[in-house]
């Protein structure tokens, strides 16, 4: 269940930039922050793959499931406890000797080489809202910070743009908006509104998935078209009155421009110039289009929401695109699907039932396996950084209604390809799965790590828009075992 408001939606940026401020800035460059130009353009670049002690990835898939998935139903059991911890669910063996996993992820448990799964993954709090913007971020938030530290997407898009005309940072779709009400935690920050992702869902149609009813068993095959909506022309606007219009637009800007002396337009024009370019280009076009993949490929995914994001992108980094983000938490059909506290308004049963429908533990392990599999296939994997991330784990003991409830103290992740050395397992928790009995690997090294992995240094210094000097991270180290 959501938690209420921190803070209301209305005030985002308030006190961080005025208009003339977001209009004023454009692209900032990298050569004019506070240490060596030459330094920090090294660290933005990737390193070329094989080059000892080097980064190996070039693009990023963040497989973001916001709501808190359950680590003692998952990559985590733990039999030899009492069944109020443990549950009804049996573990199942790995191909990791004494590795076991939750029956509900068999999928994931016979590739274990090709992962490194993360059982150490914590932090101090147990709000939605603020460890959802930490987690994205890397940067611990306040009340009244969430959505003033820029996504570490949005900084991979500001260090290192856009490539082969697809966007910098990218979200499939980008729909989520944990509440109530709903908050939309998908922003460039201090970076400016030019580094928010690219959302393939646009706007949300029901922005607070809490209010309409649903199924008591939702199906989970549901189709969804992922093509985002500035791709989809009308007969009544072909691509070629299109252009004239842009030709008209662009005519209109630059005497706006002359007016103000200044490029003031280009941070609020960047989405609409990302649409034109991708509607101009065939080759980038069909690379939002699934419906190109056979039939087996479809298939061996899951014909389910997870399925398909996750196969979208697919076809996004195999067409360049250098950070995407599949977003799967908070849904119109499903409601929230992995903060199950198993409360009378969610209409959810028991959590360890949950956790074999094919919409929750069930698709995600299939989904995931999937990608993997796919990625590796195609001689994608070993330059794409694939990265597991939920913003906590939920509590051991299961509470009275037959639900988890929110528990930042312990989780578990897990990293593959762009270099990751697959097979091991980082990091233990106690008997319970409560607390690590190890180095705990924070929300902010798990940041450090994606950058590192990118070849960028989290501890460069960035300018935010109004060209202060800003560390790219303030804590966290990437996680050396990794690599």
């Amino acid at each position: 269940m959501s938690q209420r408001p921190l803070i209301q939606e209305s005030a985002p940026l308030a006190g961080l930039v005025t208009r003339r401020d977001l209009l004023r800035v454009g692209s900032l460059s990298i050569a004019a922050t506070a240490v060596p130009a030459s330094q920090l353009l090294n660290a933005a670049r990737p390193h070329k793959p094989g080059k000892s002690g080097s980064s190996r990835a070039d693009s990023v898939i963040l497989l973001w499931m916001a709501g808190g998935v359950t680590h003692i139903d998952s990559f985590d059991p733990k039999p030899a406890a009492p069944v109020e911890v443990r549950g009804v669910l049996h573990d199942i063996p790995t191909t990791l000797p004494g590795v076991r996993f939750s029956e509900t992820i068999p999928e994931l448990a016979r590739m274990t080489d090709k992962f490194a799964l993360v059982r150490s993954y914590s932090h101090d709090n147990n709000d939605h809202l603020q460890s959802q913007a930490y987690t994205l971020s890397g940067r611990k938030v306040g009340r009244n910070e969430l959505f003033s530290e820029p996504n570490i997407g949005s900084m991979v898009s500001h260090l290192q743009g856009p490539r082969q005309g697809l966007p910098g940072y990218i979200a499939v779709p980008g729909i989520t908006r944990p509440g109530p009400p709903p908050h939309n935690l998908f922003v460039g920050g201090w970076l400016g509104r030019q580094h928010v992702p690219y959302c393939l869902g646009g706007l949300p149609s029901e922005p607070d998935f809490t209010v309409a009813e649903k199924l008591d068993d939702p199906p989970a095959d549901i189709g969804e078209d992922l093509t985002p909506r500035s791709l989809s022309l009308t007969q009544e606007v072909p691509l070629a009155r299109l252009n004239r219009r842009a030709g008209l637009r662009k005519q209109f800007d630059q005497a706006l421009r002359r007016l103000e002396g200044q490029n003031e337009l280009d941070s609020l024009e960047s989405r609409y110039q990302d649409a034109l370019q991708l509607l101009n280009t065939p080759r980038i076009r069909s690379a939002f289009e699934v419906s190109r993949e056979t039939a087996k490929v479809r298939d061996t995914y899951g014909r389910t929401k997870i399925g398909g994001r996750c196969l979208m992108a697919r076809r996004l980094v195999e067409a360049g695109a250098r950070f995407v983000m599949v977003d799967y938490g908070y849904d119109s059909d499903y409601g929230n699907i992995w903060d199950n506290h198993n409360a009378p308004s969610q209409n959810h049963p028991p959590i360890q039932q949950m956790c074999k429908r094919g919409y929750h533990l069930a698709g995600m392990d299939r989904a995931f396996a999937a990608l993997i599999s796919d990625l590796e296939t195609r001689g994608l994997l070993d330059r794409t950084l694939v990265v597991f991330l939920t913003e906590f784990g939920r509590t051991p003991k299961i509470n009275p209604n037959g639900g988890r409830d929110h528990w930042g103290a312990a989780g578990s992740i897990f990293f593959a390809g762009g270099g990751v050395r697959g097979g091991q397992v980082i990091g233990a928790t106690d008997n319970h799965a409560a607390a690590p009995l190890t180095r705990p690997v924070t929300p902010a090294d798990v940041a450090a790590t994606m950058y590192a992995g990118l070849g960028i240094n989290p501890r460069g210094v960035v300018e935010d828009i109004l060209q202060r000097p800003r560390l790219i991270l303030e804590q966290g180290r990437p996680i050396a075992e990794l690599f």
